[in-house]
């Protein structure tokens, strides 16, 4: 079960699992998160397909903000299959446009370190980058039927 939003517009810190649908129901509450979830819906198809275990999502998709830009998340490397895997989410260049294009959000390898604070993404994306303080992510596990 996904909790209730913190005083900061927030999910309290830590990892909470949830499967696709209680996801839709819980963030899929505007025409825009509607469309950003299509998007995120297709690249959690490729990354199945390829074998990834896990995806986080993260950014303001899952926040209380009513309207995000787009949302943003990181996936499990391990069991992919490389060849499986659609290249445009290892395409990291001009701002992860490719990715933007066609999945309308960014996802990046979870185990990868961050350039800037040298956390992995999954670390990384556990910290408000306003306040510093640490937050939610939400998990899906892809190994079940996720849909």
């Amino acid at each position: 079960m996904i909790p209730t939003f913190n005083s900061d517009g927030n999910l309290p810190p830590g990892v909470h699992w949830t499967k696709w649908q209680e996801f839709v129901e819980r963030f899929g509450t505007t025409p825009r998160r509607q469309q950003l979830l299509k998007g995120l819906k297709s690249a959690i198809d490729s990354l199945s397909k390829a074998g990834c275990p896990v995806i986080y999502i993260d950014g303001s998709f899952v926040t209380e903000k009513e309207n995000p830009n787009d949302y943003d998340g990181c996936w499990d490397v391990t069991g992919v299959d490389p060849y499986l895997l659609d290249p445009i989410l290892l395409n990291f260049d001009n701002g992860r446009a490719a990715q933007k294009i066609k999945y309308q959000g960014e996802l990046f390898p979870a185990q990868t370190s961050e350039s800037i604070t040298g956390k992995t993404f999954l670390e990384f994306f556990q910290v408000d980058k306003n306040t510093g303080n640490p937050k939610g992510i939400v998990a899906i596990d892809l190994r079940r039927a996720w849909l």
